[in-house]
């Protein structure tokens, strides 16, 4: 398995794993990614901007995420306390796994690449938020050694749970 950089020609098969995404969500009545976001242009927008990584093995993609090392706009007020103040960090959004691979720790793996990256660009933090009723990715957070810090609001007034790992 490897993780690279999505390109173009990568769109469909992102857009199926999150589409597959999308139908979790809403069978397990989460409120997340029910807008039509994220959508072709959200991830060619990602894609552009060298942000969009995908998990490949054989040719297949397994899994995606977001990982970008610029200022998160929604980040800047939190009702809580991030853990670092001040420092440059990480953010991983939408990270998302091919349904029939979910339980093969193919989150894990991307969030071990994204530590390595971090670490070669003298990065120490991670952020990540996600749905109140994302329990299951709450769960990976915790099981990662992420922190919860609190709530912020997202451009279209949503709240979501703030999280933070120092590396």
């Amino acid at each position: 398995m490897k993780v690279r950089y999505s390109v173009e020609n990568d769109l469909s098969s992102i857009i199926e794993i999150i589409n597959e995404a999308k139908s979790y969500f809403k069978e397990n009545h989460i409120n997340q990614w029910q807008n039509g976001y994220p959508n072709c242009n959200s991830i060619l927008s990602d894609i552009k901007s060298s942000s969009s990584y995908v998990l490949e093995e054989r040719g297949d993609i397994l899994a995606t995420m977001f990982l970008s090392f610029n200022e998160e706009p929604s980040y800047k007020q939190i009702d809580g306390y991030w853990l670092t103040k001040d420092s440059q960090y990480a953010v991983i959004h939408r990270i998302a796994v091919k349904s029939n691979y979910k339980g093969c720790r193919l989150a894990n793996f991307l969030l071990s690449y994204s530590i390595d990256l971090c670490k070669k660009k003298s990065i120490h933090s991670i952020r990540i938020d996600t749905h109140k009723d994302n329990l299951s990715m709450q769960k990976f957070l915790s099981n990662n050694n992420f922190k919860f810090c609190g709530i912020i609001t997202l451009d279209d007034g949503s709240a979501r749970n703030a999280y933070e790992l120092i590396l």
